[in-house]
């Protein structure tokens, strides 16, 4: 009898103890959506795009972008947090809701190291300080001037209060001692509509977003905001090079799951997506875009997002930023 409850106790260890790597091996076995907090046209929306299509390949199961856009992409981060942890949904989580939010939003609905898995970083991009191409004022050092000569009335785009060019904006604002007007929109896609029809001015817009329209003529890249150029705009010169040592305001893109999220799952998108990031014509796209260092373990990829969260609130607090509640 002992030794039947022994052989039984074994036998159901072993199962458990295998079921994660039949999980991982069986998994996808149904579509698998991916969350974009903004709507189609910005840079969220293509980089994910991007991956899901390869994804689709490699797993043999349709792998869908569907937007949920709202609250500078918190809305969707919200939702992805409250969905079943069985790969079914993943986020292509950004810097605005899982860098810039947690100080910002003091009544923030989900917690980033709870309640999500992060799975791989899959590119970090500049921003671009962009112009409609009517503007007069098209360096650096004439945007300063114009904004001391018109306080409060020069008007700069973001994808929404507390998102990256939101911050972007206050960043410069403090750097250069000005004041300006900041306009937010739901998503990048009708921002840049805006700034090229001249109802706008400025943005320090995503890289990602940018570029076609700045590759097409639409808008003038004035600067990025880097440290180093991206090889994507070799010409475009950094904050840092046109007066203001220091500037760097990235965004970030990384797919990221709910928070109980099988590790072996987490492990095999991780490994899924490093191939993918290293195709060629993949690879082509980021340059493009400006998106690089993408890839890497998840360790990595948590690390990035403990960092952001750290650097950003220290900015927060330094300039005294306050959004709408």
């Amino acid at each position: 009898m002992q030794r039947r409850t022994l052989l039984q106790a074994t036998g159901a260890a072993v199962a458990s103890l295998a079921a994660p790597r039949v999980m991982a091996e069986e998994w996808p076995n149904a579509p698998v959506r991916i969350i974009v907090g903004f709507p189609p046209g910005g840079g969220t929306d293509a980089l994910a795009r991007v991956v899901a299509a390869k994804l689709t390949t490699i797993w043999g199961q349709t792998v869908i972008v569907e937007t949920k856009a709202g609250v500078a992409g918190v809305l969707a981060a919200e939702y992805e947090s409250q969905q079943p942890s069985d790969g079914s949904t993943l986020l292509m989580a950004h810097i605005n809701s899982h860098g810039l939010a947690p100080s910002l939003q003091p009544k923030l609905r989900y917690n980033v190291e709870r309640d999500f898995v992060p799975i791989v970083l899959v590119g970090v991009t500049p921003n671009l300080l962009i112009a409609n191409p009517a503007q007069k004022a098209l360096t650096v050092k004439d945007i300063v001037a114009q904004c001391k000569a018109e306080p409060g009335r020069v008007t700069f785009g973001s994808a929404g209060q507390g998102s990256a060019q939101h911050l972007a904006l206050e960043m410069f604002k403090l750097q250069a001692k000005v004041d300006a007007l900041h306009v937010p929109y739901k998503g990048s896609g009708p921002l840049l509509t805006d700034l090229m029809g001249g109802q706008i001015m400025y943005s320090f817009e995503t890289m990602t977003a940018a570029t076609p329209h700045v590759k097409g003529g639409k808008v003038i890249a004035i600067a990025q905001t880097r440290a180093r150029r991206a090889k994507g705009h070799p010409s475009v010169p950094t904050m840092q090079e046109s007066g203001f040592p220091g500037f760097e305001a990235t965004t970030w893109y990384g797919l990221v799951g709910p928070g109980k999220l099988p590790t072996p799952i987490a492990e095999k998108i991780n490994r899924d997506v490093n191939v993918v990031l290293a195709q060629p014509d993949v690879q082509e796209r980021m340059d493009q875009y400006g998106a690089e260092d993408g890839g890497g373990s998840r360790e990595k990829f948590q690390k990035f997002i403990s960092t952001e969260i750290a650097k950003w609130a220290k900015v927060v607090k330094d300039g005294n930023v306050k959004i709408d509640s």
